[in-house]
């Protein structure tokens, strides 16, 4: 959960916020009003319960196939080759070789929307008038 305070730059600006709500919690972290502590502290109690659920759940479905370690529950992310040593995942595949492999589809259908010649053509041929136009080329771009 992230976000921004902008209440120093608004007064530095003179804008003065006006949030008018139905109940005592429904501007719960406005990014235009000062850190309510409690509310901060609400926030951080659902963020640690979401995480133990997540974490709760993960183990749950990994098993022993799970190698734990400090660091795997802390936010970090893991490369796909990492997350198979961790145990985290299976192996590596694509949305085909699942369909293919695991599910045993007969048919799989990309739905992909696809562009037509004349999208790839124009495409490639406002590239061209746009080189063309270019009076200059930045330093240490060179277009092609």
């Amino acid at each position: 959960m992230d976000g921004f305070g902008f209440t120093e730059t608004m007064q530095k600006l003179g804008v003065e916020r006006r949030l008018l709500t139905a109940g005592e919690n429904k501007g719960f972290l406005d990014p235009f009003s000062p850190v309510d502590p409690k509310q901060q502290a609400f926030a951080r109690q659902m963020l640690e319960e979401i995480h133990n659920q997540f974490i709760g759940v993960v183990r749950e479905g990994r098993g022993k196939r799970l190698k734990e370690t400090p660091e795997m529950f802390s936010g970090l992310v893991w490369s796909g080759e990492k997350s198979i040593q961790l145990g985290l995942a299976d192996g590596l595949g694509s949305i085909e070789s699942v369909a293919r492999d695991v599910i045993k589809a007969e048919d799989i259908v990309d739905y992909t929307q696809q562009e037509s010649v004349l999208e790839r053509l124009s495409g490639r041929l406002g590239a061209a008038m746009a080189k063309a136009w270019t009076p200059f080329e930045p330093v240490g771009v060179r277009l092609r």
